[in-house]
């Protein structure tokens, strides 16, 4: 298949200038203002304590209720690890707690209502004080502080957050593991052509989302992504993240991809357009402009 090539060398002039990236670059201009999380929704978790007292909080002790069972709580490095090959390449999203801490607590009832919804994800709980057993597992994880959510892939860990709120804890779920959404997942330049050829025909706009798997405003606005792509079926919504493999990356340089989140609308196997940014309401605006939508301000 050609399609790629043949929409590549018919780039509208704006679109055609060329510069150079590297999975360096974007690391350095994305992943830096996400790193720092705000210290008031974090407790230190103190990992050498071997004398501790049971609290009654709202994260749940050894029994468990209904309205948690698909939380699985973890006692030891054996059951975490046993965990993780369980799930094979499930997402695998994993809260570090401590008993004493508030913001575990508030946080927690928030994942058991994403464990209802997402089906296809495995939860994980990991009381961090609880034992000496859990205490390690935190030592060779490398935990510090809770609230602390890792995610992991074929027992790979692909993301991690500190002291985030429920919102960014949904969007991190959604970003990594939607996969049987209705937003087509692309892992290579062939399955760009294969997606561009399919909707060639039925001239359908095609919004391809690119991002990288750790950037913040990603992650941000993929939610939308997710919902416009349940409520618009003459649009056709897909994503690819450029660090994904070296397929990926080249694809990014192809296009001129120099800043994330970028949105190209492609339409007869031809960019009509791109939007580089987060905003959702600018997103809303510039896939009903070119799916012919007069849009006023």
């Amino acid at each position: 298949m050609a399609a790629v090539t043949n929409f590549i060398s018919k780039l509208p002039s704006s679109l055609s200038t060329t510069r150079k990236i590297t999975p360096i670059s974007f690391s350095n201009s994305f992943l830096l203002p996400f790193v720092t999380k705000p210290k008031s929704l974090a407790t230190k978790l103190d990992l050498n304590r071997t004398n501790f007292i049971v609290k009654a909080t709202a994260v749940p002790g050894t029994k468990k209720s209904a309205s948690d069972e698909r939380v699985q709580k973890v006692h030891s490095i054996e059951e975490f690890d046993e965990a993780l090959k369980k799930a094979k390449n499930k997402l695998v999203v994993v809260e570090y707690a401590a008993i004493r801490s508030d913001e575990s607590s508030k946080i927690y009832p928030f994942m058991v209502n994403l464990s209802k919804q997402c089906s296809d994800v495995e939860f994980l709980l990991v009381m961090g004080d609880e034992s000496e057993k859990t205490r390690e597992l935190c030592k060779r994880e490398k935990i510090d502080n809770v609230p602390h959510f890792s995610f992991y892939k074929s027992m790979e860990k692909i993301h991690e957050e500190e002291a985030i709120g429920p919102d960014q804890l949904v969007g991190d779920v959604l970003y990594y593991g939607d996969n049987h959404s209705a937003v087509v997942q692309l892992h290579c330049r062939e399955d760009v052509e294969k997606l561009i050829e399919e909707h060639k025909v039925d001239n359908k706009l095609l919004v391809l989302d690119v991002g990288l798997k750790h950037c913040g405003p990603c992650v941000k606005v993929y939610p939308t992504v997710l919902k416009l792509s349940r409520q618009m079926d003459s649009v056709v919504f897909a994503r690819m993240n450029g660090d994904e493999n070296d397929s990926c990356m080249q694809f990014l340089k192809d296009m001129n991809v120099i800043e994330v989140p970028t949105f190209l609308f492609i339409r007869d196997g031809k960019i009509c357009g791109r939007y580089v940014g987060s905003g959702k309401g600018e997103l809303i605006g510039e896939i009903l402009r070119y799916q012919g939508v007069r849009v006023t301000y």
